[in-house]
């Protein structure tokens, strides 16, 4: 595990331009440790398509070239949107681009609107599950030491396959996410050098790093190999009045029986209440900790976020 805390953003891809995410990811980059995008091809929540969206491969592309010091990753790629060979040399041209600092993510996918209209079936989350699986024993073999990787699974298959280059320093941290309670644990455990998990409170938190625990050691893997994030909803406010009304807009995008559980995973309140919340994270196992933002964003508060709260948090936690 990392040993001192570090602070990044998630930013989604939508509603948005590409000029805004460049200059946001480009100031970013001086102040943050990490910054990722997600894999979804609708917007998240998703509500039929009506929101502009941009696709992450090529996002990603952009993000690797305007930035130069924070790590970058995707929290995380639906493997079954895409061949996982194709995608593993995706991952290779994105790490050269950012100069070794990218760091990809792996899951399963579940939102079976934008499977649909996208022309994707939508398997049994177990099927999708096995479906992750293939395209790790792919992707953890073409990035890998071998030369060539040959694979026979279910759903994907690679014959004598070369990766040629490789990732620029030789390997590239893979990272797993989610909160299942048995397959996600054993996935990350063994193919992967992280594991995040969105949206769930402190304590949710640290019974899911238990089980992560518990999946290395089933595996005779040291725990403190795989290093542990979680994203954060950011709906913090830079005033009490504006911290109030983010509040209220969490149960005005999510509706009230998903609302309760993003709550327990977001960071609210003031500045001053944020650290505290960062710190039961961190508590509860956290090496990263990223706020997930999604546009339009509140300015005052990310000001107040990127210029108070990480300084702040950095010389106190």
């Amino acid at each position: 595990m990392a040993t001192s805390l570090q602070l990044g953003v998630h930013v989604g891809q939508q509603n948005t331009t590409m000029a805004e995410l460049v200059d946001l990811w480009k100031r970013l980059d001086d102040i943050v440790d990490w910054i990722s995008i997600w894999d979804h091809l609708y917007e998240a929540p998703p509500s039929g398509g009506h929101t502009a969206h941009f696709e992450a491969v090529a996002a990603l592309g952009a993000l690797a070239s305007v930035t130069s010091k924070a790590r970058i990753g995707c929290l995380m790629f639906c493997v079954p949107f895409r061949n996982p060979a194709l995608l593993a040399k995706a991952c290779v041209a994105i790490d050269h681009l950012a100069e070794g600092r990218f760091e990809p993510g792996f899951g399963a996918g579940w939102s079976e609107e934008e499977f649909v209209a996208h022309g994707y079936s939508f398997p049994s989350l177990g099927k999708r599950f096995d479906m992750l699986t293939d395209g790790l024993e792919i992707i953890t073999g073409m990035l890998g030491p071998d030369e060539r990787t040959t694979y026979e699974g279910e759903f994907f298959s690679v014959t004598d396959v070369s990766c040629i280059p490789g990732p620029l320093n030789g390997t590239m941290k893979l990272w797993a996410g989610g909160r299942g309670p048995k397959r996600t644990p054993a996935i990350a455990a063994r193919y992967c050098d992280g594991w995040n998990v969105p949206y769930v409170g402190p304590e949710e938190y640290r019974r899911l790093n238990q089980r992560i625990d518990e999946a290395c050691e089933a595996i005779d893997r040291d725990p403190a190999t795989l290093e542990r994030s979680i994203n954060l909803a950011f709906h913090m406010g830079a005033t009490p009045a504006a911290a109030t009304a983010e509040e209220q807009k969490i149960l005005d995008m999510w509706g009230p029986e998903i609302a309760p559980r993003i709550s327990a995973g977001a960071l609210t309140g003031t500045p001053e209440d944020a650290i505290e919340q960062l710190a039961a994270f961190r508590d509860a196992g956290a090496d990263v900790i990223n706020v997930a933002l999604r546009f339009p964003v509140d300015n005052d508060a990310l000001d107040a976020y990127l210029t108070n709260v990480i300084p702040n948090a950095r010389t106190q936690l």
